[in-house]
């Protein structure tokens, strides 16, 4: 198994929850009620990404096919997690 890191970006949502995205991973999308719960459906919807690309022969961004290349076809994602938080007012 490989490891792959993936800088995603997760951000508060106005009606409550968190949103992930990633610009290293197109069409990585997810939402959760805690960041906790975002980060584990975010690393969830990465594997199952590129399981498919992979699948399908498409394109993967060249740090993830790199570490395919080097150890099989399956990868494990540690994703670094970057959170914004605002200000409370005390």
């Amino acid at each position: 198994m490989a490891e792959v890191l993936i800088e995603i970006k997760i951000e508060p949502l106005g009606e409550g929850g968190y949103l992930a995205t990633s610009d290293e991973l197109q069409g990585l999308i997810a939402q959760g009620r805690t960041v906790a719960e975002t980060i584990e459906i975010a690393q969830d919807v990465a594997r199952k990404l590129i399981e498919s690309c992979v699948e399908h022969r498409d394109p993967l961004p060249s740090k993830i096919r790199a570490a395919l290349k080097k150890r099989g076809q399956k990868a494990i994602l540690k994703i670094p997690v970057s959170v914004e938080l605002e200000a409370t007012a005390a």
